[in-house]
């Protein structure tokens, strides 16, 4: 049967999808229900801070990911040092279940704003923390710049965030050689496309500098990130930033881009030390064991 050029054209896309998906996400295994993070346990509205740490701190997730799938090790990690910690999903895509961070990112900085002053208001606090992975490291910047985020941010801590895009190591040459590619992913998975180098919406994004006055920026990084190539790319340039490599606290840390994310303890303890620079102690590989 001889397909008409617009089947052929879909035919291609289907062929690229998976593996563009695949790479930016680091799809897992299983999925909770896109409500997770409503269910999961450091989600408690109840919660004050402490004089020790006066800031609650909101998680956020990666492409793919929802709100407790990406932090069931780190939201216990914060919780036990007695941070008051929330996640929430962002991005969800009804056809697509539990994987978040796919609508258009803008839009998803909107429900950031939105979970923001949900947790301010509970908690009583004045400013907030955020941590995040992957997408949930840089989308928060467009919060900060756009949306009056940065008078309600203290810190915006990123574990491999593609600040500045990412080439996926060349699928984004080979999307956008398939006519139609790039728009047909745009409009099922915008936040995708969003994040692909030299994207309208990073343009818009970085036009003018990384940074707004009044935050601190942490980005943590691994020379082994598979996503966001180059991994150069995740760091930030301006005042108030200070960027990590993981490889040069632990030259043996070769977790990957999922990983940092989700396990990686000695990443974790570089959180902690950003959310709270007064008690800060050198991160080195003895802290792979730092569970409680």
């Amino acid at each position: 049967m001889k397909l008409s050029p617009g089947r052929r054209r879909r035919t291609r896309l289907l062929a690229v999808l998976p593996a563009l998906a695949l790479a930016l996400a680091g799809l897992t295994a299983t999925a909770a229900p896109a409500s997770a993070a409503d269910n999961s346990g450091w989600n408690d509205y109840n919660c004050k801070p402490s004089a020790d740490h006066p800031r609650p701190v909101v998680l956020v997730h990666g492409t793919f990911e929802n709100g407790t799938d990406n932090w069931e090790v780190l939201a216990p990690y914060l919780e036990d040092r007695g941070y008051c910690v929330f996640s929430f999903d962002y991005g969800m895509i009804d056809s697509l279940g539990a994987f978040g961070g796919l609508g258009p990112i803008d839009a998803s900085a909107q429900q950031l704003s939105d979970e923001v002053d949900k947790v301010l208001a509970a908690t009583g606090a004045p400013k907030v923390d955020l941590v995040g992975h992957s997408q949930g490291g840089m989308m928060p910047r467009y919060y900060l710049k756009f949306l009056g985020g940065a008078a309600k941010v203290n810190a915006l801590i990123g574990l491999a965030p593609d600040n500045h895009g990412t080439t996926l190591d060349g699928l984004q040459k080979i999307a956008e050689k398939v006519p139609g590619a790039e728009a047909l992913i745009g409009d099922v998975t915008p936040g995708l496309t969003d994040q692909l180098s030299d994207s309208p919406f990073l343009q818009k994004l970085n036009a003018g500098g990384d940074t707004v006055p009044g935050v601190q920026y942490t980005v943590i990084a691994t020379d082994t990130d598979e996503v966001v190539t180059p991994y150069q790319s995740e760091f930030l340039t301006g005042p108030d930033v200070h960027n990590v490599l993981l490889q040069d606290l632990c030259p043996v840390d070769v977790f990957e881009h999922v990983l940092i994310g989700t396990t990686d303890l000695i990443a974790f303890h570089e959180v902690a030390n950003a959310l709270d620079p007064a008690t800060a102690t050198t991160t080195t590989c003895a802290d792979a064991g730092d569970l409680p």
